[in-house]
């Protein structure tokens, strides 16, 4: 039998097919399920290829410190102090004085002094660029390589790359993370348990892991109940919670719930004791600046990160702000070194003296760089275009300067360095391979550095 089909009944019925076929990949999508493992999603796992660092302390300076006042010296800049620059403005030489330090002669201003002291420990990566020319985009791009989408944070990868050696604290945390910047430590399609920790006040000595009267961790512990008592309450709701996973199979948030719960009763017992600086000597909290004055706020927070990655922790980050310097340069900016230059020296020093700096990987830097031209008289404006981080430990060449900017420091000219290639490189340094580290979402295998980023190969010791 022959079946005739009008023009209209045709298009309706082909229209509607494709609706079907839609439908059909948007359920397809929405039902697939990440790799599953019989293990805990943190327990600790076998990077891709031996690693040379085992965790990472990430010292954030959010607003974007000035690379040729610190680490990028630029005599010329000096020398053309005054006059017009390339790109618009008064060339602004260094108020500070650089000098060649230890015995690789690396060049380093005279705001770091006891930074300086350890510049045969540092990897000066002198040739920074990225993609955005302000702060909420490049903080974005510099923590989840994009600036676009809302992705894993670095510390998330991290964490769901190796896993961490403590179920009894959270794999990643961030110290002080920035308002508003909850990217920075999110964990984005990745199962939440990955996720950063934001911890945003320090314990003082003594205070038993708590500051001021209220508890470092919002409702670390609960005081109405017992252990045991809380034991039997958590049971109670992870039943109810496993009830509705065996019933709806794949549900990410319950999961996550299920295991940040247990994460969270395993952690009061845990993480007051980590954030107790009681045990630590007078020693220990000078040489850390942890005692007293304007370096006490980061000198305690570097002491935790130790104490943090000497406990298994995989990934810690500490912010530290106020390096958005438009005005007040000569003023501000020596300020913001003072408060984090004998910290780190100290952090530095007490990895190194437990042999623990060999297997950390330490990262300083900020989102970016600032212009070589003055800004409203005692400023520098954005700069992307050209940057320094450094690193430490973990692997890579000790007194090492990779990359270069041009004569006056406004752009990475040689052997440039993409906020891909960096995130490629601390991936390899930790033992995985960046291309291969991928999650499947939404039909496509995802990674932190999308589908770019080469290894910096000549950093690596």
């Amino acid at each position: 039998m022959t079946i005739r089909l009008s023009r209209r009944t045709a298009l309706q019925s082909v229209s509607a097919g494709f609706g079907y076929l839609a439908f059909a990949g948007l359920s397809s999508m929405a039902n697939a399920k990440p790799p599953q493992s019989n293990e805990h999603p943190l327990s600790p796992k076998t990077p891709h290829f031996p690693a040379s660092a085992k965790r990472v302390i990430f010292l954030c300076m959010t607003g974007a410190p000035s690379h040729v006042d610190t680490f990028d010296y630029k005599p010329q800049l000096t020398t053309d102090h005054g006059k017009s620059g390339q790109y618009g403005g008064k060339l602004l030489g260094s108020q500070w004085d650089f000098k060649q330090r230890g015995e690789s002669g690396l060049w380093i201003s005279d705001l770091f002094p006891s930074v300086s002291a350890h510049a045969d420990e540092l990897c000066l990566i002198r040739s920074m660029h990225c993609d955005q020319p302000v702060h909420p985009a490049a903080q974005t791009q510099m923590h989840t390589g994009t600036s676009q989408f809302v992705r894993p944070s670095i510390g998330a990868w991290t964490l769901y790359g190796l896993g961490t050696e403590n179920d009894s604290m959270p794999g990643f945390i961030s110290l002080s993370a920035a308002a508003g910047q909850s990217q920075s430590y999110g964990s984005a399609f990745l199962p939440a348990i990955y996720g950063g920790t934001p911890i945003n006040a320090v314990a003082r000595r003594g205070g038993g892991g708590r500051m001021g009267g209220g508890s470092v961790v919002p409702d670390i512990a609960n005081p109405r109940f017992t252990p045991k008592q809380q034991r039997q309450q958590l049971d109670l709701i992870q039943s109810l919670n496993q009830e509705k996973l065996r019933r709806e199979e794949h549900q990410p948030g319950v999961e996550g719930i299920i295991e940040s719960y247990e994460l969270a009763f395993r952690m009061q017992d845990t993480m007051p004791e980590l954030m107790d600086l009681s045990g630590e000597s007078e020693a220990t909290l000078r040489m850390y600046g942890a005692d007293g004055g304007d370096t006490q706020r980061f000198g305690r927070q570097c002491l935790l990160a130790r104490r943090f990655v000497e406990s298994g922790v995989r990934f810690v980050e500490i912010n530290h702000g106020g390096w958005d310097h438009h005005t007040n340069l000569s003023t501000d900016l020596p300020n913001r070194c003072n408060e984090i230059d004998k910290p780190i020296a100290g952090l530095l020093n007490d990895l190194k003296q437990r042999d623990m700096l060999k297997d950390t990987l330490v990262i300083w830097g900020g989102e970016f760089g600032r212009t070589p031209a003055a800004q409203n008289g005692d400023g520098r404006d954005h700069n992307n275009k050209g940057y320094t981080t450094w690193m430490a430990g973990g692997g890579v060449k000790g007194g090492f300067s990779y990359g270069a900017t041009d004569e006056h420091g406004y752009a990475a000219v040689q052997d440039k360095c993409h906020i891909h290639d960096w995130h490629a490189t601390i991936l390899n340094l930790l033992g995985l391979d960046h291309e291969q580290l991928t999650y499947r979402y939404a039909g496509r295998d995802f990674r932190l550095t999308d589908v770019h980023g080469n290894v910096a190969n000549a950093i690596i010791a």
